[in-house]
């Protein structure tokens, strides 16, 4: 059964002819999901079976497959039976987004990158937010609105609150990709954006106006205004990284 579904797909496995690692498991099977060879739900071949059609070790097929476990790539169940095995999975948005965010952390981009990345990812949410925001977006936003109008909110609540209010607009957007890719790179920032705020000599005055900028994004989103949205998206982070002093330190 397992041969059949690799022949019906038109994509036979090709042994590994190069050192017998984990990573090469890795690159044959990635081979076979871009060819459309393996999608969805279709179950892996048996560990010794995938092991004798790459030519390399169970112990290397077993490494690779817990790895691409983690990464939310395949799933297993153990016992036996028709549930038994390994199968490519849906790709779990938290794990696209760990990824995401522990890349974004261990590269240390520019803040020149940062900036002008969110600038174009979040002013592309704020439009699609308005012109496709539902109720339910919408009032997911106002609530981490809410949450840092909170008087005497503290810094990190904010900090939390204002990295959710980015998110959930991208949400509101419809595009989940975005909205992955958006709360990746906040989260990644995290830790540098607080550790910015405690330097900066008045924290809740600047608190307060980017409170007043996110306010004028939300007035723009909810008056379907696409053009107004983009433009104090963009000024709103274009403010914000003036004003944080050392966010590439982190």
């Amino acid at each position: 059964m397992e041969e059949t579904m690799t022949e019906d797909k038109g994509t036979p496995w090709k042994p590994v002819n190069r050192p017998s690692t984990y990573e090469l498991v890795i690159d044959a099977i990635e081979e076979q999901i871009m060819a459309g060879s393996l999608t969805v739900g279709d179950p892996l071949p048996a560990e010794r079976d995938l092991a004798t059609k790459l030519g390399v070790s169970r112990a290397s097929v077993r490494e690779a497959l817990r790895v691409l476990e983690s990464l939310g790539v395949v799933r297993s169940s153990g016992g036996s039976g028709r549930g038994a095995g390994t199968f490519i999975a849906a790709m779990p948005s938290a794990a696209l987004t760990r990824f995401l965010r522990l890349h974004v952390a261990l590269a240390n981009f520019s803040l020149d990158d940062v900036t002008e990345t969110r600038i174009q990812l979040e002013r592309s949410s704020s439009i699609l937010a308005a012109t496709r925001a539902d109720k339910d977006s919408l009032a997911a936003i106002n609530a981490q609105l809410a949450m840092m109008d909170t008087p005497g909110v503290s810094l990190e609540v904010f900090n939390d609150a204002d990295t959710a209010f980015h998110v959930a607009i991208a949400q509101a957007a419809g595009n989940q990709l975005f909205s992955d890719l958006t709360g990746a790179i906040r989260t990644s920032m995290r830790t540098s954006i607080f550790d910015s705020f405690n330097r900066v000599d008045d924290p809740q005055v600047l608190m307060s106006q980017l409170q007043a900028q996110h306010h004028q994004i939300m007035e723009a989103i909810v008056a379907g205004d696409t053009e107004e949205a983009a433009r104090v998206t963009e000024e709103h982070i274009r403010f914000a990284a003036a004003a944080l002093p050392g966010l590439t330190e982190a």
